[in-house]
């Protein structure tokens, strides 16, 4: 299997970071704004507020009005979304079960960024493989800061 290969800018990719620390100590969210040709390259960023009341430091979750607003600014800018980034306050920059069960858009960019007692530590990208939900996997995705 190919590697898989996320490019994104390191202002961005500290603008998800500092994101993360914004929101602790709970999860921020937002969706990842590019290209998906040879390489995904992430062009720019549209963060969107945790609308989850309960649990909100381990869980997060968006309205499909907010999905929609993503769409619309992305072909505003000539881009699509190619995939979503959240944080985990407290806890490792890797999938959980639930990040999983609720990943839909195969072949897109989930970016994890553990935030540790306010800070951002480390920042990992999976992309979600498979052909429908049924065998949907994250596997991880080489992060070329550019």
């Amino acid at each position: 299997m190919a590697e898989v290969l996320l490019s994104i800018s390191k202002e961005l990719a500290e603008r998800i970071r500092a994101h993360g620390a914004e929101t602790y100590p709970h999860e921020c969210c937002g969706a990842l704004l590019g290209r998906d040709d040879e390489a995904r390259e992430i062009l720019g960023l549209f963060p969107l507020i945790n609308r989850r009341d309960d649990s909100p430091q381990n869980r997060f979750s968006v309205t499909a009005q907010d999905v929609l607003d993503a769409e619309k600014f992305a072909r505003q800018q000539e881009l699509d979304v190619v995939g979503w980034y959240h944080s985990h306050p407290d806890h490792p920059a890797k999938w959980s079960t639930t990040d999983l069960a609720e990943a839909h858009w195969l072949g897109c960019s989930y970016v994890i960024t553990s935030v540790e007692k306010g800070k951002a530590a480390l920042t990992n990208s999976f992309q979600l493989d498979g052909t429908d939900e049924d065998d949907k996997k994250l596997v991880d995705e080489v992060v070329d800061l550019v």
